[in-house]
């Protein structure tokens, strides 16, 4: 087959079939022809600024997927409902050739996007978190120094639980003996002890209940005409209610009343682990459970500790037991109140501040444990009010009180087959390491306050 070279027309110039208007056309297209609806974000209709790609493909002004993500709560495309995986940053080649081609429109969004507050809030904290999702996933990578560090801070944790647990258990035990042993076993040194914990205005009538060598038994036949003759002679009849009021205590429980959280929590384990999670879960439902349910043997000593009435000084109570069971006043009710709206764990510090002198440690836990979870409520109660979401709190309060109703009826079941040990387990941690959660809690909600109320 021969080759024509009439044809063999490659490589001359001259010769080439395109011409100059050709080579003009495909120098690229002409930017007249572009009109902004190809550069324009698909949530406000506008040209981009600051054009974010998502994984789908789908481009959006920054603002507008912060704006976005900040109101529906989940990661997709608002577009294609698409889940972007990663964190989204800006096309940067994307955004330089809108900007070469609408400057002006983009500087004055740029102007009115920067003078709108809201959307400048919304940016951090989508910005916050995107740098959130970003040190997330390095930390991934060192899964396994997590993992080891990790093992090892619970073992730390268990060893000092237990430690706990048998320091707890034999400061439980110390005064075990009276709450748990039936009035009608104790001796005459037993009926002594139980007198003198009434106050020390009972020590002036010791000797005659020694002398007599009154026992449990005979201690349950006294009345109040017997304590006022000899030889007992309490002629004083502020102390002599003072005795009768504890007496009746004893005769109605069979046993000693707890003086101190050991004892109460050796009487009434399941009750003390419901307060302990309930008062720092949901402390206003707690109380006014305790208002309705639990009136005279718990929520009045608790008012009467945290709202003291003013007591005259010429007036002394002689037992503590008669000045808790007296109705409150319409002061202590009021500044109850306020407190039990405003500021409940504060109800609770102060509760705790009354027994520093019997539980040194555990009173302090206490204390620092609720200024943290008042800090918490406060960001909580803040991130409310400047996101403006208050038709969402009755969802939210409902929400909430049925998850506590429903945890409550989980745990009245669960109790009976539950192990003592275990229980003990929950309740040093919910009242020793708690505080140290919720450190944590209140540092990161200091830190990233948008992120962390989303």
């Amino acid at each position: 087959m021969e080759w024509d070279s009439s044809d063999d027309r490659l490589g001359t110039p001259m010769d080439d079939p395109l011409d100059e208007s050709d080579l003009s056309q495909s120098k690229g297209p002409d930017p007249g022809n572009i009109s902004e609806l190809e550069f324009s974000c698909h949530c406000c209709y506008d040209i981009l600024v600051n054009p974010t790609t998502l994984t789908c493909g789908h481009n959006f002004c920054r603002h507008c997927l912060a704006l976005w993500w900040e109101s529906s709560h989940k990661n997709e495309c608002p577009e294609c409902r698409e889940k972007w995986e990663g964190f989204p940053k800006i096309n940067i080649l994307l955004r330089d050739a809108t900007e070469k081609l609408f400057s002006d429109v983009v500087q004055e969004r740029r102007a009115v996007i920067q003078d709108n507050p809201k959307i400048s809030r919304s940016l951090l904290a989508f910005q916050r978190y995107v740098d959130n999702l970003g040190r997330s996933r390095t930390n991934k990578h060192k899964g396994a120094g997590f993992f080891f560090s990790g093992v090892l801070t619970a073992l730390t944790c268990v060893a000092v639980m237990v430690l706990v647990y048998h320091w707890s258990g034999g400061m439980a035990e110390q005064h075990d003996l009276l709450i748990s042993k039936p009035v009608s076993h104790w001796t005459a040194e037993e009926v002594v002890s139980w007198l003198e914990h009434l106050g020390p205005w009972a020590q002036l009538y010791r000797e005659p209940f020694q002398q007599e060598n009154v026992n449990g038994r005979l201690l349950l036949m006294l009345g109040d005409e017997e304590l006022s003759k000899p030889p007992y002679s309490i002629e004083n009849q502020a102390h002599r209610r003072a005795v009768m009021a504890e007496l009746d205590r004893v005769k109605a429980l069979g046993v000693k009343p707890p003086q101190n959280l050991w004892e109460y929590k050796a009487v009434n384990a399941g009750k003390s682990l419901f307060l302990l999670y309930a008062l720092k879960r949901s402390p206003r439902l707690t109380l006014f459970y305790l208002y309705l349910f639990d009136y005279a043997e718990t929520f009045l000593p608790f008012m009467h500790t945290c709202c003291p009435a003013m007591v005259h000084m010429e007036q002394p109570v002689e037992s503590s037991f008669l000045h808790t069971q007296s109705e409150p006043n319409w002061r202590q009710w009021a500044e109850f109140l306020v407190k039990y709206v405003l500021l409940p764990y504060q109800l609770i510090a102060e509760f705790a501040w009354d027994w520093l002198a019997v539980h040194y440690w555990t009173s302090r836990f206490i204390i620092v444990n609720a200024m943290l979870l008042s800090v918490l409520e406060g960001c909580a109660l803040w991130s409310l009010w400047t996101r403006a979401r208050f038709s969402t709190l009755p969802r939210k309060m409902w929400n909430h009180m049925w998850k506590v109703l429903s945890q409550g009826f989980a745990f009245a079941l669960l109790w009976p087959f539950v192990p003592q040990f275990v229980c003990n387990c929950f309740f040093y941690w919910a009242l020793y390491f708690s505080p140290v959660v919720n450190i944590d809690l209140v540092v990161q909600q200091l830190m990233h306050p948008e992120t962390q109320a989303l």
